[in-house]
This record gives structure tokens, C-alpha cells and sequence, in this order.
């Protein structure tokens, strides 16, 4: 029996990484494409929501970065509102096989939410409320969040979840172990 090539076992050890980290990891048609549930980082304003995360593996990850989508929407200057597209340039440009899977949901993403950088939007709207009226940004903020990130409104998702789906995160320590060998 041949061992799995170095990046199949990298992507294994990061999905791995993440739900010993409690992160909550669904496998959507083979292990390069996950869904994370992500939640909003305390002491901002996108504290209390729950997004999903669809990352999709490249095949030569971990040396080419992931792509990263949220799945509900979300209200912010470097998300794209309709498609969930995140602009960050240390996943989209400055990636390096030194970060993992880890690193976007535990430092990449929280430090997006916390600090946006409204001079390079993908959301036009979200940019000027954030820049001109940042109350009004305050409040559609919040407005999203409790339309379409609690868990209720991914409750009603997960509804419209396919069987093909397997969630990783009912997993138990020793099933995780036995997938790192």
C-alpha cells in the first residue's frame, strides 16, 4: 500500500487541525471542499453571527491557497454580498504553504472582520456606509446578522443540505487519529 501524496496528507492534517480546534467541519464531495462554520469574532460588530465557510482545496494546496466563500450572507467592505467572495490579500495573493487552514479561521478571517480595509471593496455599499455613515453600517450589520447568520437561519440551511454530505465534527479523538495515519 502506497502512502498518499504530500499535499492529499497536508490536507488531511489541516481538516484534522481544525476540528481539534473546535471548529465545526462538514466534507462536501471529497476532502477539498469543506464547509467551516465560522463564528464572528468577539468585541466586533459581527459578534453572536454564525457564518458558513465553503473552502475549496486546490490540488497543489497547501503551496496554492484555498478558496474561501462565505455561503450566508454577510454584510462587509471586502465581502462580496451576492457571491460571499472574500478579497484578503494573504489568501488571495501572499499566500504561503506556511499557513493552513487554521490560520483563515482563527487569524485571517477575525482579522477581516475586526479591521476592514474600505480603499479596496468588493462591496461597494458596505465601503461607503463603513467610510461616510458608519452608524447606518453599524445597524445593516446587525440587520444581517439576524436574518441570515444565527443559528436558526442555518438551521433552515441545513434543510436544504444534501445527504451527500458527511459532518466531520461528530468525529471522535481516536477517528481523528486514525485519519492522520
Amino acid at each position: 500500500m502506497s502512502s498518499p501524496p504530500p499535499s492529499k496528507k497536508r490536507m488531511d492534517l489541516d481538516i484534522i487541525k481544525l476540528i481539534n480546534h473546535n471548529h465545526e467541519v462538514t466534507i462536501l464531495n471529497g476532502l477539498n471542499e469543506l464547509m467551516v462554520k465560522f463564528h464572528g469574532p468577539k468585541g466586533t460588530l459581527y459578534e453572536g453571527g454564525v457564518w458558513k465557510v465553503r473552502v475549496d482545496l486546490p490540488e497543489k494546496y497547501p503551496f496554492k491557497s484555498p478558496s474561501i466563500g462565505f455561503l450566508n450572507k454577510i454584510f462587509h467592505p471586502n465581502i462580496d454580498e451576492a457571491s460571499g467572495t472574500v478579497c484578503l490579500d494573504v489568501i488571495n495573493q501572499a499566500w504561503t504553504a506556511l499557513y493552513d487552514l487554521s490560520n483563515i479561521f482563527e487569524s485571517f478571517l477575525p482579522q477581516l472582520l475586526a479591521y476592514p480595509n474600505p480603499t479596496d471593496p468588493l462591496n461597494g455599499d458596505a465601503a461607503a456606509l463603513y467610510l461616510h455613515k458608519p452608524d447606518e453600517y453599524k445597524q445593516k450589520i446587525k440587520e444581517c446578522i439576524q436574518r441570515y447568520a444565527t443559528e436558526e437561519a442555518l438551521l433552515s440551511q441545513e434543510d436544504q443540505t444534501s445527504d451527500s454530505e458527511s459532518s466531520l465534527s461528530q468525529f471522535s479523538e481516536d477517528e481523528a487519529q486514525d485519519m492522520e495515519l
